[in-house]
């Protein structure tokens, strides 16, 4: 391995280890309770060199959907010649609901709950998932195209994405089994693809 990939994976292993550290942290006292020293103590770094991996404090818990911002992108990019783009994005959703995928919602695994119960019911990082969601809008749309009606179309993507991951979540946190939630879950994500494809005629 060459000395550039090597250092980019001790990089990366270090976001993992400074994120890991913090949501421990914050789920067992709250967010709020918890501080960025306190965090840089837990994994063993300063906390300016803590600083140069999280700008903000509530990127040491978003950095575990990083890798979900350019997803519907990477889809889109990736999909075999002949399928369309919706296709393709439904079809993967679909797909992450059936293996019960944290970022779907369907999932009652308990760490996965309490890792959502952590972000949706903290203000502050609500508010910074828009700050992700923004940029998940924004590569869609240039995988799209580029264009102004590309980025309209990015933003109803992710927004039906989200709505039906956030509904499926709400459903799992009531206490039903992801089991349970799953074939409504289809259901709704093909309602909601649908309306996409119909250009939501049916609000006209």
């Amino acid at each position: 391995m060459s000395e550039g990939g090597l250092r980019e994976r001790k990089k990366q292993r270090m976001y993992q280890v400074i994120s890991e550290a913090a949501i421990t942290l914050f789920l067992e006292r709250g967010f709020e309770k918890v501080s960025v020293a306190e965090v840089a103590a837990a994994a063993e770094i300063s906390k300016p060199t803590l600083f140069r991996y999280f700008p903000a404090k509530e990127d040491l818990v978003l950095h575990r959907l990083s890798d979900h911002e350019t997803e519907a992108a990477r889809v889109v990019t990736g999909r075999p010649s002949g399928q369309s783009p919706l296709d393709a994005l439904e079809q993967h959703f679909l797909a992450g609901l059936d293996r019960r995928d944290p970022v779907t919602g369907l999932n009652d695994h308990p760490g996965v709950r309490d890792f959502h119960r952590l972000v949706y019911g903290t203000p502050s990082l609500v508010a910074r998932l828009f700050a992700y969601l923004s940029r998940s809008e924004a590569a869609l749309a240039e995988a799209l195209g580029g264009g102004d009606d590309d980025r309209l179309a990015a933003g109803q993507i992710v927004a039906v994405r989200r709505i039906l991951a956030e509904r499926n979540w709400q459903r799992i946190e009531a206490g039903e089994p992801a089991s349970a939630v799953y074939a409504d879950a289809v259901a709704a994500a093909e309602r909601g693809f649908g309306q996409l494809r119909s250009g939501l005629g049916a609000y006209a």
